[in-house]
């Protein structure tokens, strides 16, 4: 059973491009798809941040500098990411923002930024890469949805608009895309320690409310990521597709 299972979850061979890879769960996704043997490229605007974890990566990771907040640098960046180790066979898009606005606080430009990086990068960036996964009749997408996929949150309002759309858009690039071999999927983390949850995390008394709303009855720690998505990026997951997979601590059970 032992080789079994691992064969299942390998994905040596394989080229991964994440988004995000600078910090947080983008950064820990990266991590993981390297050390389980991938060629992995990562993809953010801080370069110290990624130099310093392409060091810790290994020989197997290399980084862009890319501002994703441009979007008509994103053909360009396409062709670079191709250019570095070949056509990616895995994409897990991690980047994003939350801007933790409340309702009255929102402004137009601040909007359309959050729905840009959060849903429309997601799929623009895989339009541009998709025609190699399809020419292999392989590839594995992964989204990153939220708790607020499905629930709102006090001052989520644009940050919910954006996760909300990426459980759809999931679905609808699994509709478009499984049948030629490329499954996406969506993983929906609970409450982690990163950048954009640091204001949560610096609070005890919130932050052990978010544990105790758990099933688990704790917060998530960054290794609890790593099964889920081996898993939706290797084969063990062929026949899943166009899911959010909550990795949440069963948060959004009770």
């Amino acid at each position: 059973m032992g080789g079994i299972g691992s064969q299942l979850f390998d994905v040596s061979g394989k080229v991964a491009c994440v988004t995000g890879a600078s910090s947080g769960l983008g950064k820990r996704a990266a991590t993981v798809l390297a050390e389980a043997g991938a060629t992995v490229i990562g993809v953010a605007r801080r370069e110290a941040e990624l130099r310093n974890w392409q060091s810790s990566a290994g020989t197997k990771a290399g980084y862009i500098v890319h501002d994703l907040s441009d979007r008509t640098k994103l053909p360009a960046l396409a062709e670079e990411i191709t250019k570095s180790f070949g056509s990616p066979d895995i994409l897990v898009h991690a980047a994003g923002i939350n801007p933790r606005q409340t309702a009255d606080q929102v402004t137009s430009d601040q909007w359309e930024l959050t729905l840009w990086l959060n849903l429309s990068l997601p799929f623009f960036l895989s339009e541009l890469l998709i025609g190699n996964m399809q020419k292999k009749s392989w590839g594995r997408i992964v989204n990153f949805a939220s708790l607020q996929t499905t629930r709102a949150f006090p001052g989520g309002i644009a940050y919910g608009a954006s996760k909300g759309g990426v459980g759809q858009l999931t679905r609808a690039m699994a509709e478009a895309w499984s049948r030629d071999g490329i499954n996406v999927n969506a993983i929906g983390p609970g409450f982690f320690p990163t950048e954009l949850t640091k204001a949560v995390f610096e609070d005890p008394e919130r932050s052990a409310r978010n544990a105790n709303q758990t099933c688990i009855g704790r917060n998530g720690n960054l290794e609890d990521l790593d099964g889920p998505l081996l898993f939706l990026c290797s084969e063990a997951s062929r026949y899943v597709t166009g899911q959010v997979l909550m990795v949440d601590g069963g948060f959004s059970a009770k």
